[in-house]
């Protein structure tokens, strides 16, 4: 008689140990998969695939792909403004250049942060509960609220307009990443073609010059 081996599929959790690993082991393949392709082309398919369950397997941990990128956001929120605080503590003199220099080039080296800080408010705040929502809307805004804390230190401005230059920060950086369109077809028939010129986006100069004239513009309207 035939005998059929049938390869083992990993088995549920059962311990907070365990279950906080594997979930780790999901938000991991998510992350590597998100940073080699873009957010959006990366389904709960592949990162099933990737850590070898089965897709609905992966609904214990996570109640949808968007969880999962939604999490790694509130990562990347926590990575890039402790980083950046530390960065700040190190300015005396607040010349508003070299600041906006250093925060476009903190963002720019953090392309996947960056990729999903433009997919966050479009897509992955809406196929998540209210509840995961609140979470990482708790997370961003205690960063922001201490990267803002930094600012205030450095240009006397107001808590209220060091949030719209954190904000302007991190929306702009979305925005220009995508406009980038790096490693794509697009970004090739930008450069090849001359009257496409101005659709070449160098994300880090133009994001720096950006908030350098928002944070001079706030500075001279607090003194």
């Amino acid at each position: 008689m035939l005998c059929v081996m049938s390869t083992p599929s990993p088995q549920r959790a059962r311990s907070a140990a365990a279950k906080q690993q594997r979930e780790q082991a999901i938000l991991d393949a998510a992350r590597s998969l998100g940073a080699d392709r873009s957010v959006r082309e990366v389904t709960l398919t592949d990162i099933a695939a990737a850590v070898g369950m089965h897709k609905s397997a992966m609904l214990r941990y996570f109640e949808t792909r968007e969880q999962i990128f939604l999490a790694l956001t509130a990562e990347g929120w926590e990575d890039w403004s402790g980083a950046l605080r530390a960065r700040l503590r190190e300015f005396v003199d607040a010349d508003p250049g070299a600041v906006a220099a250093v925060v476009a080039e903190s963002l720019v080296a953090r392309p996947f942060f960056c990729d999903l800080l433009a997919q966050a408010p479009l897509n992955l705040e809406r196929n998540v509960s209210m509840e995961t929502v609140y979470e990482f809307k708790t997370v961003v805004l205690g960063e922001v609220a201490a990267l803002g804390s930094e600012l205030c230190r450095l240009f006397a401005i107001s808590e209220r307009a060091a949030i719209d230059v954190v904000a302007t920060a991190t929306s702009m950086a979305g925005a220009l990443w995508q406009m980038a369109a790096r490693g794509t077809g697009l970004r090739v028939l930008y450069e090849s073609r001359p009257e496409l010129a101005h659709a070449v986006v160098d994300v880090e100069p133009q994001l720096a010059r950006i908030l350098g004239a928002l944070l001079e513009g706030m500075r001279s309207a607090a003194t």
